[in-house]
């Protein structure tokens, strides 16, 4: 049966409110190990690697059309298979056979096609047999513990638009839409391996109804703060995070426009722009303005520059 991320420990219509603590409990069997985020922070390799593989596993996704799940399982794996066994270095064919495990792992529990031959061949500069990628897939599984259901942000966004109690039911699929498109982002940056799959997945959830449903944030705020799975304090710390990526991803857009466009007296212009907007432009609830944040809301009810 094909895996379901928003489903990890039972398919839809199996899915009771006695699953939600069974989820909440066993999250954290599905991290990185707690020593990972460390060594990230004090060790280039690792960085690097995750890099590279993160940027191998989606131009997969783009030259095979993958499922955007694919990918994203397959990083998941990755994350938590190299946090637990040590990668020697100066073996760059080691990156690519890990990359293609993962990805040959995450394809067989969407149900999904994948062929071995799509990774390689001359360009690719290393040639793995069968055998040998079959080897490593084993290797992953074992240090894994045979988790591949993994629990993710995806298994509680469900759970969370419940506690959220819309006045519209029709505005969850916007919102759940958005959190995905920010959850599939966060996975990329490494300060989110730090946080539990819930708290991710609240703080996206959080974020997407500030920018669709501003007037009803501070109520949805409330519910999922005192949602007893929650830390607030971990909420806060992510719910900001999410908030200065989304906040760059906008930036970027906009200077990318820009670039497009720019004359020396548009340059000038924009210098000004800049200064006047920062100083005018907030997310409101009063008037209920979206404009991305150039004036972001925290979580303890105020906004900051």
């Amino acid at each position: 049966m094909e895996f379901d991320l928003e489903n990890s420990l039972t398919s839809l219509e199996e899915h009771q409110s006695d699953t939600v603590p069974n989820l909440f409990a066993s999250e954290s069997d599905h991290m990185p190990s707690r020593n990972f985020l460390h060594c990230l922070k004090t060790s280039g390799f690792y960085v690097s690697f995750r890099q590279e593989a993160i940027s191998l596993i989606l131009q997969a996704q783009y030259s095979c059309n993958y499922d955007a799940f694919i990918p994203y399982l397959a990083v998941n794996y990755m994350d938590r298979f190299i946090s637990k066994q040590e990668i020697p270095q100066g073996k760059p064919w080691i990156l690519r056979l890990v990359v293609i495990s993962c990805l040959s792992l995450a394809a067989k529990m969407k149900n999904a096609h994948f062929s071995v031959s799509d990774f390689q061949g001359e360009e690719a500069g290393f040639i793995f047999d069968t055998q040998t990628i079959n080897r490593m897939e084993l290797l992953i599984l074992d240090a894994l513990n045979w988790r591949m259901r993994s629990i993710t942000p995806f298994s509680f966004v469900h759970f969370f638009i419940s506690v959220l109690e819309l006045k519209d039911p029709s505005s969850s699929q916007p919102l759940k839409d958005r959190a995905t498109e920010i959850i599939f982002k966060a996975q990329n940056e490494i300060k989110f391996l730090e946080f539990k799959p819930s708290i991710v997945a609240a703080s996206a959830l959080l974020v997407a109804s500030n920018e669709l449903l501003p007037l009803q944030f501070p109520l949805f705020k409330c519910s999922i703060s005192s949602c007893a799975f929650v830390n607030k304090e971990k909420l806060l710390s992510c719910f900001n995070t999410v908030q200065e990526m989304v906040e760059m991803e906008w930036y970027d857009s906009m200077l990318d426009t820009m670039s497009c466009t720019r004359t020396p007296l548009s340059v000038l212009d924009t210098q000004c722009t800049k200064s006047e907007s920062e100083t005018t432009s907030t997310t409101s609830i009063n008037n209920g303005s979206t404009v991305p944040e150039i004036k972001r809301r925290r979580l303890n009810g105020h906004s900051s520059k």
